[in-house]
């Protein structure tokens, strides 16, 4: 059976270089779902690696 993965929103700022803020936002605004655990967050990595795909561009 395979352990499933989580990060913590401070992991995740870390790893896309941005404010933990702005992972709050996200989480806030439904954009990034995560589940509440006391004060702290934890995200899947499922989840994560599905919202990077949605936030991908297809720029030039």
């Amino acid at each position: 059976m395979k352990q499933e993965e989580f990060y913590t929103a401070k992991e995740l700022a870390d790893k896309l270089r941005v404010n933990i803020m702005t992972i709050y936002r996200y989480i806030d605004a439904k954009k990034l779902k995560a589940y509440k655990l006391g004060k702290e967050f934890r995200i899947d990595k499922k989840e994560f690696d599905s919202f990077l795909n949605k936030a991908k561009t297809n720029g030039k």
